[in-house]
């Protein structure tokens, strides 16, 4: 299937997979299932996903809203919601299953070896704490009690991110811009040096020269430290800047994956190419840019076969019948779709 003149996204950061060395897994997310418990059933946010993360890369998770990005970072986490439950799969740390994991063993795991970045700044930090509790309260609840080590580290890591350490610290949130605030959730998730870093939609809310800032501090962040990042967003562009490789998801599924430039230039899957019709292009014509018809389906009664065919164009009668198999084309990248398997 051609997918020429599709593209609407400059590609800056990314590989060919002829580019990309192999590097061993730091996570693998294997046939895992987390589902909602609601009024009428179970939501299937994220069902039946497998996933490799490799050390030291940037990975981005792409989608529409409610396509299971997020659930999916904090069920890495173990920190879903009460009514959310893992219900089948691993998500390998290390080795260690964190799904098996003891309480006390995650505890040890979180900010140590997996930190999370989450969205909205303002409600993520604590109104009455001045910033400097904040890093000092963090490092103290997973057992670091050394307060001028930890004050240190964070006006590294505030320098790091180009603010200015004495005034950040004595601060309140509200004394501080989103920015300014975004950027002290990043110091504040790196305090531990951790080896993982989970980013969940951090330019959303961000204006956008706010955004471009942010890009910048964390790919220099990633340059500077080597860390993995798991960046979650559901604008392409985004993607197509910071990540070496990125994750498509749909209604609670991914649907491709590879890195950034094949995905980007030759998008396999018919979901990933619709999203990159729906995007402004800065050179073509508004009327090149085209909306996805209909709506994401009702994930606590999935239809059968592949989720996408109620709204694919080149769905068959397969597609409708029988979930597609997952295949790993000559490009180097993955895709779950009826249009690449051999039948």
């Amino acid at each position: 299937m051609s997918q020429s003149g599709v593209t609407t996204v400059e590609v800056s950061k990314g590989y060919s997979s002829s580019e990309l060395r192999p590097q061993d897994n730091i996570i693998v997310v294997k046939g895992l299932k987390v589902f909602y418990k609601a009024h009428r059933g179970y939501v299937k946010a994220v069902d039946n996903v497998d996933l490799e993360i490799r050390r030291g890369e940037i990975i981005g998770i792409v989608g529409e809203s409610g396509s299971g990005k997020s659930t999916l970072a904090f069920a890495i986490l173990r920190l879903l919601p009460s009514n959310a439950r893992i219900v089948s799969g691993s998500i390998l740390y290390e080795g260690e299953d964190l799904v098996k994991l003891s309480e006390s063993r995650l505890k040890n795991i979180r900010w140590k070896g997996i930190s999370l970045v989450p969205q909205a700044a303002l409600n993520a930090l604590n109104p009455t704490l001045r910033i400097r509790d904040h890093f000092l309260e963090t490092a103290r609840a997973h057992g670091v009690h050394d307060d001028s080590y930890v004050l240190k580290r964070a006006a590294e890591l505030l320098e790091m991110l180009r603010l200015e350490p004495p005034r950040v610290l004595r601060s309140y949130p509200h004394e501080l811009s989103g920015g300014m605030r975004q950027r002290v959730l990043i110091a504040l998730s790196m305090i531990l040096n951790p080896k993982v870093l989970i980013l969940d939609e951090p330019t959303t809310a961000l204006d956008v020269l706010t955004q471009r800032f942010i890009l910048d501090l964390l790919k220099d962040l990633h340059r500077k430290t080597g860390i993995t990042m798991i960046f979650i967003t559901h604008d392409i562009a985004v993607i197509a800047d910071i990540a070496d490789r990125t994750a498509v998801m749909y209604a609670g599924k991914i649907v491709e994956v590879g890195d950034v430039y094949t995905v980007f230039k030759n998008p396999k899957h018919p979901y990933t190419v619709a999203l990159m019709k729906s995007i402004p292009s800065l050179v073509g014509s508004v009327d090149e840019m085209k909306s996805i018809p209909g709506t994401l389906p009702d994930l606590i009664n999935p239809p059968p076969g592949c989720r996408f065919a109620p709204r694919c164009p080149y769905a068959m009668d397969i597609c409708r019948k029988q979930e597609p198999p997952t295949i790993r084309l000559e490009t180097g990248h993955i895709v779950s779709c009826w249009l690449y398997a051999k039948r």
